[in-house]
């Protein structure tokens, strides 16, 4: 009966109680007769549109928010504020700064009363007040969609417009207060818009009127670049690329005056019927028969602009003939001249003007730089009147040589609490050739998983000590045994020195790992940067281990063939790797854009060199183990697509799979210690390095599971007794899932679909569908954990969920929740959705920093 009451308050809950006399509200738009022009285009250009109803209700929203508004009682306040706070002012008398404080919370004030009364009280806001029809909209729309389909060739196309009232309507709540589902509503409006095209029009003549012979031969030796084709349907978007084209190209050239109001496009539709015959007509200078052509006579550098000495001049200094001017010269010249495509002697050009900014900006040495240009005229001026000459001025501000980042906060990870410090100190131009030398410090204490979940008294979650430390050197240019050529400039080489040393203490065990990197990086375009790595070298020591800890990990490794205890080998990991990285958005992505990440990594190929088999491993005393190279190979791609909806929403989704492998066997002999050791173990496998498997699982993975323990394919996980039997559970009587040890995979296949749009505010909020899973590729003991052909695809996992995301701009806060759809590795039934609830088998919370991806 309450159900009843509650879908019978539903449906009697109308929003035509928020219409006035003779307002109607508009239900629906609909645009029909399109054959070949974009309907999104067309769809976009209506000036009304219905109230939203995915995936808010915002008109339902917006009634719940007017139950509780009151402008008398706002107006009220607001008069109330502006006198309290004026007698305020008055009373602090001349105190600037107590009646400097008074006015802005009063201004602050008086804009939350303003806001309430102009746009609702806060849920209002959440949620959008009734479109009311407006038949002069509908009109203005009609226009604009006709203007439109006539600049994309549509020459012959019309557009016609009908409101329809009654509108007919389904409300399925209806029939709980004992009507029809099915009815009409007077005061709902339904506008269609009938759209008749016609044949478009298609270019059968491309003609070029160029009195200038100069620019004419330019133009025409770019025509395979042109835009426009003969058989192309007319288009005056292509056409206003096609002027911005021509522009650039003679601007690049030499033509430092010309302008894109020089060029004019004439269509001629007389000729054949829906035929185009387009002419470009590029005009003459409003002073002179030619454009002038310059070339660039002198450029100087200022390296410290901004920074003025009175009765000082400027040192100068002269490389490859460019005047580089300082009081005092820190900068090699070498450095910058290598940056520098403005030269002395050549045509002016826009490109090689935004490069020269750019690679400023990249050296990351200067708070900013400009290039600008000085026509010579008088007596110095060329008396050609074809030619010009410009003297150019580069001047660049330089940043701070020091710059501190101090950070401190906290972490809720695992369910534990932890604080944790950063202290990073970046140095500018160290040794004077444009050099950034980074030193970092980090502490913290943090809440962590336990790699195998509860153990003999060891909490499955526990807080981990981790110190660490970071130096970082970027030089500005490849450094290579020869002299690298000015030309490879262009795409901002870098080589990267990087040395890393991380501590961990954890209950079970404390580890340290060194790392080093030598890196060249450059970059293709603004979007495309590539990473070589050469020499990348890690050397992995566990300190200490847990009896009981290792004990337990050797009981995976023996009954389910986990290779969890190697992670806590002594390794050596030498490797060489590439990365290509293309990504097309921006830091909040904000654009429709594109991402793909290839990654590939070969490792220990030459450990033969420096080790002999069989390897041997003391159980007791891990300090006692020599350090052990693998071989292996990786390799992972990333795909991401984002599409722009609207201004504030998105589809996005992502690919992703990867692969990694032994190259070779490697034999170990496990004895309990050194002095006379018994045998335990004399194995032949194909072994990596544990960091270097994939997982699967997690906030920027598949949301649902917990981090790294999704999988291994279809095989089912259960908790072990000390005799490595099956631990029970007390009341059924059933082996108990392990949900927490980490899943380790040599292949890994992973999708997201997301759909990303505005609450309120800086508030946004995600729907979410996740998929994916890791398989071993060679053969394993383990039921279903092998990759097969012919059954990978019946083990995806899916998880769906929810998501909200805080926006402050310079900073992303995320929170999603995410529930288990399909788990290929849960016994029996498959379809972990009918046990849906917040346990945390089954329901994930994951909190983030920006954007799972």
């Amino acid at each position: 009966m309450g159900g009843l009451l509650l879908l019978s308050g539903l449906a009697g809950c109308s929003p035509l109680r928020l219409l006035q006399p003779g307002q109607r509200l508009l239900s629906r738009v609909k645009v029909e007769g399109l054959d070949k022009a974009d309907p999104e285009r067309l769809q976009a250009l209506t000036q009304q549109k219905p109230n939203s109803t995915f995936p808010l209700p915002k008109l339902a929203i917006y009634q719940l928010g007017r139950k509780f508004y009151n402008p008398e009682k706002l107006q009220r306040k607001l008069e109330e504020d502006r006198t309290h706070y004026t007698q305020l002012i008055q009373a602090a008398g001349t105190d600037s700064v107590k009646v400097g404080k008074l006015l802005t919370k009063r201004d602050r004030h008086v804009r939350r009363h303003q806001l309430a009364l102009d746009k609702g009280n806060a849920i209002m806001r959440l949620g959008e007040a009734p479109v009311i029809y407006d038949s002069a909209l509908t009109r203005a729309s009609v226009g604009q969609m006709e203007t439109f389909l006539k600049s994309k060739g549509f020459f012959r196309s019309g557009v016609s417009a009908t409101d329809i009232v009654p509108t007919k309507l389904f409300s399925p709540f209806r029939i709980f207060t004992l009507r029809s589902p099915f009815h009409t509503e007077p005061r709902r409006v339904t506008v269609v818009y009938r759209v008749q095209e016609n044949e478009p029009f298609h270019y059968s003549q491309l003609d070029y009127d160029i009195q200038d012979t100069a620019v004419a031969r330019r133009v025409l030796l770019s025509l395979p670049q042109s835009l426009l084709h003969v058989g192309d349907q007319y288009d005056e978007e292509t056409i206003g690329n096609e002027r911005g084209r021509i522009e650039d190209l003679l601007k690049n050239q030499g033509f430092y005056d010309f302008r894109s109001q020089y060029i004019t496009l004439e269509a001629d539709t007389s000729f054949a019927p829906t035929t185009v015959r387009l002419r470009t007509i590029v005009s003459k200078p409003t002073r002179g028969e030619h454009h002038r052509l310059y070339t660039v006579r002198r450029v100087n550098f200022l390296t410290d602009a901004g920074l003025v000495r009175f009765g000082q001049q400027r040192d100068t200094l002269v490389r490859n003939g460019v005047n580089y001017l300082a009081y005092q010269h820190k900068f090699s010249t070498r450095t910058l001249d290598n940056k520098l495509a403005v030269r002395p002697g050549e045509p002016y050009s826009l490109q090689n003007t935004q490069l020269t900014q750019r690679q400023l900006s990249n050296l990351d040495m200067f708070r900013f730089s400009t290039v600008t240009y000085r026509r010579v005229r008088g007596e110095e001026a060329p008396t050609d009147s074809t030619s010009g000459l410009l003297d150019a001025t580069i001047n660049a501000s330089p940043a701070k040589k020091y710059q501190e980042t101090v950070e401190f906060g906290g972490t809720v990870v695992a369910q534990q609490v932890g604080p944790f410090g950063n202290v990073r100190l970046k140095v500018r131009n160290v040794f004077g050739g444009a050099e950034v030398l980074e030193f970092g410090v980090r502490a913290g204490i943090e809440g962590q998983f336990s790699a195998v979940g509860q153990v003999d008294g060891v909490p499955k979650s526990v807080l981990t000590t981790q110190l660490g430390g970071n130096v970082n050197l970027v030089l500005p240019q490849f450094l290579v045994p020869w002299r690298p050529n000015r030309f490879l400039s262009q795409y901002n080489p870098r080589t990267r020195f990087n040395a890393t040393y991380t501590y961990v203490n954890r209950p079970e065990y404390s580890r340290t790992n060194a790392e080093g990197t030598f890196d060249y990086i450059w970059q293709r375009t603004p979007y495309h940067q590539y990473v070589l790595t050469p020499i990348d070298i890690s050397i992995i020591r566990t300190a200490t281990i847990d009896t009981a800890f290792s004990n337990y990990l050797q009981r995976l490794l023996i009954n389910q063939g986990s290779p969890l205890y190697r992670s806590f080998d002594n390794l050596y990991v030498p490797s060489f790797n590439a990365t290509s990285l293309y990504n097309s958005n921006d830091f909040n992505e904000t654009r429709d854009a594109k991402y793909l990440r290839l990654f590939a990594e070969v490792g220990g190929i030459t450990r033969g060199l420096f080790q002999k088999e069989p390897l041997t491993n003391y159980r007791d005393e891990p300090k006692a183990n020599r350090l052990k190279i693998y071989d292996f190979a990786k390799f992972t791609v990333d795909y991401r697509r984002y599409h722009k909806l609207t201004s504030d929403s998105y589809f996005v989704y992502r690919l992703s799979g990867g692969a990694a492998t032994a190259l070779s066997t490697t034999r170990i002999v496990t004895k309990d210690n050194r002095e006379g050791g018994n045998v335990i173990s004399d194995a032949t496998s194909s072994l990596i390095p544990y960091d270097k498997y994939l997982f699967a699982g997690g906030s920027s993975s598949v949301r649902a599971w917990k981090p790294r323990r999704l999988g291994t394919g279809s095989y089912t996980q259960y908790k072990l007794n000390r005799d490595g039997s099956r631990r029970l559970d007390e009341k059924t009587g059933q082996p108990i899932r392990d949900y927490d040890l980490e899943q380790p995979g040599e292949l890994i296949l992973e999708g997201n679909v997301e759909y990303r749009f505005p609450v309120y505010s800086f508030i946004k909020g995600a729907i979410f569908t996740d998929f994916g899973n890791v398989w071993s590729i060679r053969n394993d003991p383990r039921p279903g954990a092998q990759f097969q052909f012919n059954q990978f695809y019946k083990q995806f996992a899916v998880g769906s969920g929810i998501g909200f995301r805080f926006d402050f701009t310079f900073l992303i806060l995320r929170l999603d929740v995410a529930t288990k759809v399909y788990d290929p590795t849960a016994p029996g039934n498959k379809w972990a959705i009918r046990k849906i609830s917040l346990n945390e088998n089954q329901t994930a919370f994951n909190l983030g920093i920006g954007y799972p991806f």
